[in-house]
């Protein structure tokens, strides 16, 4: 299938990653070609990408957030466990994963796999069902770090499982009275840090299969983090963690 990506960033770092086949880009009438969007241009000149200059209102058409482009791709390639974890042994570094438990709004997956991609994950791992999966929407709010990353679909039950016996601790990011405070957790070392849903946390299974739970501190009135922000103070913690200098 194909569908439309649009915005500056996200089609820019789509044609970067080119990773997804690329068939044409339109441009809004009368946008300035300087900026972000002569790379765009440029990127799609090498690659020999059609180029079509079309009234805005045939923008607004596909989202109206397009800020005067759009880019005509294939579906989304997401990558199998394997290739993540044999992404960790070709950088001679102990995993690195974020596993997410049937997040379902697309604004905080993509504000995740913004996050992830800029601490260095080697892959995301997304449930099978009842979630949020990568759409141009959460391609736009990752303003396209999604495509620089690994995401695979699969169970998550099944995938801590695996990612145990790869010398991975699996911490679940949880606000309960039962969960070690993050400065008496150890982040260093192999790590699958799991975010559950808004509102709902982790599912039951999933949260029982966590080595051990975590909560961030809080110091204010407001007793909770939007699931987005909590993930990504949790990533750059571990970041920490794990490069000290």
């Amino acid at each position: 299938m194909k569908e439309w990506l649009y915005g500056r960033n996200p089609v820019y770092e789509v044609l970067q990653a080119g990773r997804r086949q690329m068939y044409t880009l339109r441009i809004a009438k009368g946008v300035q070609e300087k900026g972000r969007v002569a790379d765009i241009l440029l990127l799609c000149r090498t690659k020999h990408i059609a180029v079509e200059y079309v009234p805005r209102q045939t923008l607004d058409s596909i989202d109206r957030h397009h800020q005067g482009v759009a880019l005509q791709v294939s579906d989304y390639p997401y990558a199998d466990l394997t290739e993540i974890l044999d992404q960790t042994v070709e950088r001679g570094e102990p995993p690195f994963l974020l596993l997410l438990d049937t997040l379902k709004d697309p604004q905080n997956l993509g504000t995740l796999l913004r996050t992830a991609e800029a601490v260095g994950v080697h892959g995301v791992v997304i449930p099978l069902a009842r979630t949020a999966t990568i759409t141009p929407a959460v391609v736009s709010s990752s303003s396209g770090a999604c495509e620089h990353l690994l995401v695979t679909q699969a169970n998550l039950a099944q995938v801590i499982d695996v990612v145990k016996e790869h010398d991975a601790w699996v911490i679940g990011l949880d606000g309960g009275a039962d969960s070690q405070p993050a400065n008496r957790v150890n982040l260093k070392g192999g790590l699958a840090l799991v975010v559950g849903s808004e509102g709902e946390g982790m599912r039951r299974l999933v949260r029982e299969k966590c080595d051990l739970l975590m909560r961030l501190p809080m110091r204010g009135k407001v007793d909770s983090l939007n699931a987005a922000v909590a993930g990504s103070v949790a990533l750059y913690l571990a970041l920490a963690a794990r490069n000290p200098k």
